[in-house]
């Protein structure tokens, strides 16, 4: 029986792991939407609420979390294609990159809005 599961580039490829370690990939999976998602609503946030920040820095803040957000959504789906499919070739497993970058960017983001708040 062919295996229909997608995508066909992780399971069409070596031997069905432990469920155990496979779902913890979902689950860090999830982790990293949920981080996506709330990045995302701080960037929304910090527009609607109008801070009593320096438009400009605050738009430039804005950004930079809905671009965190993006980035953390398709980080998340790739480490876990890459993880998947080395748990299945039993290979190593490659350390965490994007952290961070995540952590820089919010750091950058809210000396963004602090600056502004006291411009």
């Amino acid at each position: 029986m062919t295996d229909r599961r997608f995508p066909r580039s992780v399971y069409g490829v070596g031997d069905e792991p432990d469920p155990r370690f496979s779902l913890a990939n979902e689950r860090t999976f999830l982790a990293w939407i949920r981080t996506a998602l709330a990045l995302l609503a701080v960037g929304v946030a910090i527009e609607a609420l109008a801070l009593g920040a320096d438009p400009v820095l605050r738009f430039i803040a804005g950004l930079i979390f809905i671009a965190l957000g993006a980035a953390a959504a398709v980080y998340g789906w790739v480490s876990w294609l890459r993880t998947e499919r080395a748990l299945r070739q039993n290979r190593a497993l490659s350390g965490p990159t994007a952290g961070v970058y995540v952590v820089v960017g919010v750091v950058v983001a809210i000396l963004l809005l602090v600056a502004g708040m006291l411009l």
